[in-house]
């Protein structure tokens, strides 16, 4: 579905991606995992062209984004839901919603999307009406995510979901999340809570300074020495 081949991303002088290669599979769950600084962002960025790239291709079903005039990645299936969640503070939940939506014409599924996302997030059902800005941390996360959502997405690309959220708020998201995939969405998912990313990832890479140096199966990387003790504050044994 998603194809990323030696991709090179430079901030004025520094490189922030050093030519990564990875795949996202449809159907699949995909995380990239990583410390503050390695890339991680910048490779969201680059996908939907916020970032722009010095070389290499992203290739989205057939078609190399880094060479589209026009980009408009929620038309193509592509929806991000960004890093700080940045919902619409002076609008209420329901307005929030709908925005996801803002290209579609169908007004029948999109009230059927909302009940949809109700569903998920029955919290933002009981504050249909309030502000967002006045949400909780982990209901705007929700908010965010539930908006991306109601583009219907074939790749849903989520930066740091867990980003400032207590434990118990973070493990409703990840069953969230693992609830959204068994919809058919595809995830790629940016996160630095490794443990709880590669339990729920089909496959998983692992970006250090610009550079892929690990990529595997979820499972395959929660059992690795090396990932236990730079990730999961794990000894080796």
């Amino acid at each position: 579905m998603l194809k990323i081949e030696n991709l090179c991303v430079a901030y004025g002088y520094v490189e922030a991606l050093k030519g990564i290669t990875l795949n996202v599979e449809e159907g699949k769950i995909v995380t990239l995992i990583g410390a503050n600084g390695a890339g991680k962002s910048t490779t969201l960025k680059a996908i939907v062209g916020l970032a722009k790239a010095k070389s290499g291709s992203i290739t989205y079903q057939g078609k190399n984004l880094l060479q589209e005039e026009t980009k408009n990645m929620v038309r193509n299936g592509i929806t991000l839901v960004p890093e700080g969640r940045r919902v619409f503070s002076n609008l209420s939940v329901l307005e929030n919603l709908k925005i996801g939506a803002f290209y579609r014409k169908d007004t029948k599924k999109i009230e059927e999307d909302l009940e949809w996302i109700y569903e998920l997030f029955p919290k933002l059902k009981e504050r249909t009406w309030q502000q967002a800005g006045t949400l909780s941390g982990g209901e705007q996360q929700m908010l965010a995510v539930g908006r991306a959502l109601m583009s219907r997405p074939k790749l849903l690309m989520m930066d740091e979901p867990s980003l400032g959220l207590a434990p118990l708020i973070v493990k409703e998201i990840f069953n969230i999340i693992k609830e959204i995939h068994k919809q058919g969405v595809t995830i790629l998912l940016i996160e630095q809570n490794a443990n709880a990313a590669l339990k729920i990832a089909d496959e998983a890479y692992v970006l250090e300074t610009g550079t892929i140096t690990i990529k595997g199966t979820g499972s395959e990387l929660l059992k690795d020495d090396e990932i236990k003790k730079a990730y999961l504050g794990e000894s080796h044994g």
